[in-house]
């Protein structure tokens, strides 16, 4: 088979997964027309088991319901259900204090707020992508100045209740310089040089993370990016350290910039290579960087979001790179994905295995689990697939 046959026959079977058995789930289950926004605790056939609103949930759905109508195919379905999200973040994700709710009800009262700002940079890229698509400069406006007082708060984190104690090591996370770059991705679009100091410094930090003698990209490290001898500073999340490569080798490829290409690649390849279980095959998890049994009790689960950021990272090396090699990482990971995680009865993807790749937990959609991983990283690798057939034509 020529590999531009065989590139075509993936980029079909990837636009049958999120066309056909992906979105119609989302589309058919968790608009809530009567209050506004989603319902996103689902389980396996759609049912709402919970009625609760996680707003970092209702904000990736906005984002990828816009991303699709803005990209793909101008569909009104799609633009009337990110609209649905979008001004259900407008009426009632926000604080006075410019905080963002983590979870309300369903009528969009307030329920909880976290001690990060995760809920907070995923309003934003959701309401700049509706602002883009709907042509309302209000929804943009409204990201661009929430965003600002995000990166004041990255500066100390007291301001969204982080306290640090004389017991604590001052200390760092990935979760941050990394959200962060694919914030200011989606917002700067091609104005991007608006944020560039902000990017340089997201870069900078994320280096700090990656130990070049070990091979290995920590979750949490001091500031001056030393490792810290603990459980929190040993551990490894193999996904996340992945979903960072591709965030970086992206902006490798704005910036024209070799040397952080070289990075990125790096991250991707040693983290794959470490968290795949070459007994059950799937990523792990967690793991220590020590060799230690990991704490947290999940550590050799096979969750679904590190092995979709997997799927996109191997292809978008591919992309980047045209070595067979890297495709056939993704041919791994995506099999594993497809045979583990797809479900052919209901639609959408479980969430939750345990080592032998079993499934743990029915529901399609929880707290922690949306309509953004598997649709994002398929979307994503059929933009990859069409970019690289341009190329082979």
């Amino acid at each position: 088979m020529s590999t531009i046959i065989q590139l075509e026959s993936l980029k079909s079977e990837l636009e049958t997964e999120l066309y056909d058995h992906v979105l119609p789930f989302w589309e058919k289950y968790s608009p809530d027309y009567e209050n506004g926004g989603y319902f996103n605790c689902l389980d396996r056939d759609g049912k709402i088991y919970d009625s609760t609103k996680h707003i970092w949930l209702q904000a990736r759905q906005v984002w990828m319901f816009s991303k699709l109508y803005g990209t793909v195919h101008a569909n009104q379905k799609w633009f009337d259900i990110a609209k649905l999200g979008a001004d259900f973040l407008i009426d009632h994700a926000k604080t006075d204090n410019h905080r963002v709710y983590f979870a309300t009800n369903k009528e969009g009262q307030g329920k909880q707020i976290q001690r990060k700002i995760f809920s907070e940079c995923f309003y934003v890229m959701a309401l700049n992508e509706f602002g883009s698509i709907s042509g309302q400069q209000r929804y943009i406006t409204e990201a661009k100045q929430l965003l600002t007082h995000i990166w004041a708060w990255t500066k100390d984190l007291s301001k969204v209740g982080q306290l640090s104690y004389p017991g604590n090591t001052p200390s760092q996370s990935l979760a941050i310089p990394m959200i962060l770059l694919n914030v200011f991705e989606e917002v700067g679009g091609r104005n991007w040089m608006e944020y560039e100091s902000e990017i340089m410094e997201c870069i900078g930090e994320i280096k700090e993370h990656v130990d070049h003698k070990q091979q290995l990209v920590y979750e949490t490290v001091t500031p001056s990016g030393e490792k810290i001898n603990s459980i929190e500073g040993r551990l490894l999340n193999p996904g996340h350290a992945i979903e960072a490569g591709w965030f970086l080798l992206r902006w490798a490829q704005k910036l024209g910039r070799t040397d952080l290409q070289e990075l990125a690649f790096q991250m991707i390849d040693w983290s794959y290579t470490l968290g795949w279980d070459t007994r059950e095959k799937g990523l792990f998890y967690f793991l220590d960087a020590d060799g230690y049994s990991p704490t947290p009790l999940e550590w050799d689960m096979k969750l679904w979001w590190p092995h979709t950021e997997a799927m996109y990272a191997w292809m978008l090396r591919y992309e980047v790179s045209g070595q067979q090699a890297d495709l056939e990482r993704f041919q791994e990971v995506k099999e594993f994905a497809f045979t583990h995680f797809s479900d052919p009865a209901y639609g959408e993807w479980f969430g939750y295995l345990n080592r032998a790749g079993e499934t743990t937990h029915r529901f399609k959609g929880g707290p922690y689990k949306g309509c953004f991983h598997v649709p994002r990283a398929l979307y994503l690798c059929i933009q990859s697939l069409e970019k690289i057939g341009q190329k082979l034509v």
